[in-house]
């Protein structure tokens, strides 16, 4: 077994009595598990995660990845809280309760994630503060509104003074010097947002722990491992941020990011520390991260310490047992949006030079590029020969009508339209589209079906996903979900597009607090400046 304080291999028997660790050296027990030709080592903690970008229900969740190894989770469920406010999240946290899976919880901060978002309803400090006093919440996620903290705007520095609690998450895409000298002193410990060395050498010299994150589309693991190499893994830790079915199923979870950093020369016994150790101590989980005496019996037995596919998992000392849960119906009826028609989605032509979402392969991070239009009947429209395409964001929560339009590039789409409920945070409807009729097509079979992802092509729907659960979760098993996604990611391949995840992509380009050019229901948002901007340039 591994010591993650000495970094030692110990030839020890483990007792364990009422789901804890009580010695380590010579026991005997009337029960024995003899795994004397394996490794040992403590269960994985993923550091941040959002349990709804796995587009699972929770109990889906839990199965999928503590075969993995992952017996822990600290989730933000701002997604959840962006679409049914403070009752969603308290939902959320009673489903945890029986959970084989520990799920602690980060109340979150910034619901919306800008003033240029449209959730169900904003959340105050007051709200935040209620969520701090449930059982398993133990901090404050992630703080996105890193302008407003540097700033220095009370709103947002309210959140992060309620005297409940000092454990506070952030988020601060590519900020540097003062800002983030500014940032770090209102109280602000951790970052999983840097995407480069130099970036998260900076924050770590500056006191901050680092997340080194892989999510499904910002993978950024392999370029922050040379932070590891050259000053150690202390204040260092794994999280997954969002990663969907494919991932899990096809590579694993937090026993993925260990498998990686091992590959890429990081010594088995630091990367176990980085998924173990380290985030126990910075969440404040002072019972998990280690097998040594007061803590809890949370073990993977490795084979071999290259793949990190566990062939046991004990949580509590014994095998997980699983449980389903059922989902009420309030949860199920979100969507919510203004009657719409092809005409929903027309912009007039006027400007010769307009603003576009250029994708970047791989990253949250977008460009903001300029395209002089194409031209048709008075309006601007999508032009497959420049990869040009319609982007819009519906409102979907409480049928405003309002419709944010835009153009993106680097997507690759020929044809047909896609869109998505998961639209990350405030979770409206997100439609790419060439045509205006197949993204209305899209937004309509939305509202039918609850949610979810659907992809129109040719005037009809030619594949979907339900994803009843406020729109973001599938009630269905982990196979079906995953076999889902994949067939339709094949369709929009053949449909030209050339996106990774194109669906978690899909999503984040409605993020308003990451750089440069995001769009949302209010229009097209300048994140460097933070401000609407127009679609014309001149």
């Amino acid at each position: 077994m591994l010591s993650v304080f000495t970094k030692e291999w110990l030839n020890l028997d483990i007792a364990i009595k009422d789901g804890y660790v009580v010695g380590l050296g010579h026991y005997e027990g009337r029960e024995r598990l003899d795994v004397s030709d394996a490794y040992l080592v403590p269960g994985f903690i993923d550091a941040h995660m959002h349990i709804e970008s796995s587009k699972l229900m929770v109990d889906e969740f839990a199965r999928a990845v503590l075969v993995h190894g992952t017996t822990t989770v600290v989730a933000d469920p701002h997604e959840i809280a962006n679409v049914l406010g403070t009752d969603g999240v308290h939902w959320l946290l009673d489903c945890c309760a029986d959970l084989p899976l520990d799920v602690y919880v980060m109340a979150s901060s910034c619901v919306p994630a800008s003033r240029f978002e449209s959730p169900r309803r904003p959340f105050t400090a007051g709200d935040i503060e209620s969520l701090l006093r449930r059982h398993r919440t133990i901090g404050v996620a992630e703080m996105m509104n890193f302008p407003g903290v540097i700033a220095g705007l009370e709103s947002e520095l309210a959140k992060l003074e309620t005297g409940l609690t000092d454990h506070v998450d952030g988020h601060a895409p590519g900020v540097t010097g003062s800002g983030l000298n500014a940032y770090i002193a209102a109280g602000i410990r951790s970052d999983h947002e840097a995407t480069t060395f130099e970036e998260a050498l900076e924050k770590r010299r500056l006191g901050m722990w680092i997340m080194l994150r892989e999510a499904s589309i910002a993978r950024n693991l392999r370029d922050l491992l040379p932070l590891v190499k050259r000053y150690g893994s202390e204040r260092c830790m794994f999280c997954t941020d969002d990663r969907e079915p494919d991932f899990i199923v096809e590579q694993g979870h937090i026993n993925q990011m260990v498998r990686v950093a091992v590959e890429d020369g990081i010594s088995p016994e630091d990367a176990v520390i980085m998924a173990t150790i380290n985030p126990a101590t910075y969440h404040r989980l002072w019972h998990l991260g280690a097998v040594a005496p007061g803590y809890q019996a949370d073990i993977l037995v490795l084979d071999d310490l290259r793949s990190f596919k566990p062939r046991q998992v004990l949580k509590r000392g014994a095998a997980p047992r699983l449980v389903k849960l059922e989902v009420p119906d309030w949860v199920t009826k979100t969507v919510n949006f203004a009657p719409l028609d092809d005409s929903s989605f027309r912009v007039p032509s006027g400007p010769k030079t307009i603003r576009v979402i250029r994708v970047i392969p791989a990253q949250l991070l977008t460009v903001a590029d300029s395209f002089e239009p194409r031209v048709q009947d008075g309006s601007l429209i999508a032009d497959a020969a420049r990869d040009l395409v319609k982007i819009a964001v519906i409102e979907r929560h409480h049928a405003t009508g309002r419709i944010g339009l835009g153009f993106a590039t680097n997507v690759g789409l020929q044809r047909g339209a896609f869109a998505s409920t998961v639209a990350h945070d405030a979770h409206n409807v997100v439609v790419l589209g060439m045509s205006d009729h197949d993204m209305a097509v899209c937004a309509t079979r939305m509202a039918e079906i609850g949610g979810g992802i659907v992809i129109a092509d040719g005037g009809s729907v030619v594949e979907e996903l339900p994803l009843p659960v406020a729109g973001l979760m599938s009630d269905r098993p982990l196979a079906e979900v995953h076999e889902r996604l994949r067939s339709m990611e094949h369709r929009l391949a053949t449909m030209g597009v050339t996106m990774a995840a194109p669906f978690m992509t899909l999503s984040f380009l409605a993020l308003s607090v990451i750089p440069e050019l995001k769009i949302t229901d209010r229009g097209l948002v300048d994140v460097t400046r933070f401000e609407l901007v127009p679609l014309g340039i001149d």
